[in-house]
C-alpha cells in the first residue's frame, strides 16, 4: 500500500510567471517529498519583468480554505507568503489558533513576511506591517525575512555580522520563537551567511554565493523547503539546514526566462 506523505499548507499569493508564490511552494513542497495544501489570498498579474497588479481573495474565502483542508487532511506544517492586506493577516491569525497551527501547537508555522519587492520599496501598508508584528509573529515557529524586509519591519539596516545579530534580537522581540536573517541582500563576501537565533544560540549558516540574476522565487523556495522539512519531523536547525541546501542547489541551476529575472530551480532534486 501507498504510504500517505506528510502535508504543509501553504497560505499565499499566486505568480501568474510561475516563479514565485504558491507556484513555487508547490513545487518545492513536491521536490521534498510532502503533499501541498494550498489557501490563496491574492491573485497576481506578473511575469518576469515584475507586478503589473493584483486581485486579493475574500478575507472569508482565505479562512474558510484553510479550515478547509486542516479539518479534513490535517496539517503537518504551514507557511505564509504574500498576505496582502491587514483585514487578511488578523483574520488568517485568528483562524490558525482555531486549527491549531501555530508556535505553541504541534504544528510548526513559518513566517516569510512578504514585504519588500526585489528592488527593496515596500509591498504593504503601514498597517499590514504592524500586523505581521503583533498577529503573525508572536504565533510563528520561524520568520524568515529578507534584510530589505528587516529594514522595514525593525528600522536595523543590517551591513555586517553585528548588524545582523542585531536585527535578529529586534525580530525575537516580537515574539517569534526561533529567527532566520537572510544575508542573501548583503552583497561583498564570497560567502552568503544567514544566521539564526532563538535569542539563546546564535547559528550561522555559511554557502557559497552565485552570481546570477536569476533569483526569482528564492525566499518563497527556501521558506518552502524549511516548512517540507519541519512536516516531515525536523527540528528548526535541522529543517533551516535543510532548507539553505536546496536553496543553494536551486540559485546554482536557476535559468533565465522571459525578458527580466529567471527563476530558482528545484529541478534539481528530481534530476538527480
Amino acid at each position: 500500500m501507498t504510504r500517505t506523505p506528510r502535508t504543509a499548507l501553504t497560505i499565499a499569493g499566486s505568480d501568474s510567471g510561475g516563479g514565485a508564490g504558491i507556484q513555487a511552494d508547490l513545487r518545492t513542497f513536491f521536490a521534498n517529498g510532502v503533499h501541498g495544501l494550498v489557501a490563496l489570498t491574492a491573485v497576481t498579474v506578473q511575469n518576469s519583468l515584475g507586478v503589473q497588479g493584483f486581485s486579493e481573495i475574500p478575507v472569508d474565502v482565505v479562512t474558510a480554505q484553510i479550515k478547509a483542508v486542516a479539518t479534513d487532511m490535517g496539517v503537518d506544517a504551514a507557511k505564509t507568503g504574500m498576505l496582502a492586506t491587514a483585514e487578511i493577516i488578523r483574520e488568517v491569525a485568528k483562524t490558525l489558533d482555531e486549527v491549531e497551527i501555530g508556535r505553541d501547537t504541534k504544528t510548526p508555522f513559518v513566517v516569510d513576511p512578504v514585504a519588500a519587492s526585489m528592488t527593496g520599496h515596500a509591498l504593504l501598508r503601514e498597517d499590514a506591517l504592524e500586523a505581521i508584528r503583533t498577529e503573525l509573529f508572536p504565533r510563528a515557529t520561524l520568520i524568515t525575512p529578507n534584510l530589505d524586509e528587516v529594514r522595514l519591519l525593525t528600522g536595523v539596516e543590517v551591513t555586517g555580522p553585528a548588524t545582523q545579530r542585531e536585527a535578529a534580537e529586534a525580530l525575537l522581540g516580537f515574539g517569534s520563537r526561533w529567527v532566520l536573517v537572510k544575508g542573501g541582500h548583503l552583497y561583498g563576501g564570497q560567502d552568503c551567511v544567514d544566521l539564526l537565533s532563538d535569542g539563546r544560540e546564535f547559528i550561522e549558516l555559511s554557502g557559497p554565493r552565485y552570481i546570477t540574476e536569476n533569483t526569482h522565487g528564492g525566499g518563497d523556495t527556501m521558506a518552502s523547503a524549511i516548512t517540507a522539512t519541519l512536516a516531515k519531523g525536523a527540528t528548526v536547525p535541522e529543517a533551516v539546514a535543510a532548507g539553505k541546501r536546496f536553496i543553494e542547489r536551486c540559485v546554482a541551476e536557476s535559468y533565465p526566462l522571459g525578458a527580466g529575472v529567471g527563476p530558482v530551480s528545484p529541478f534539481w532534486r528530481l534530476a538527480r
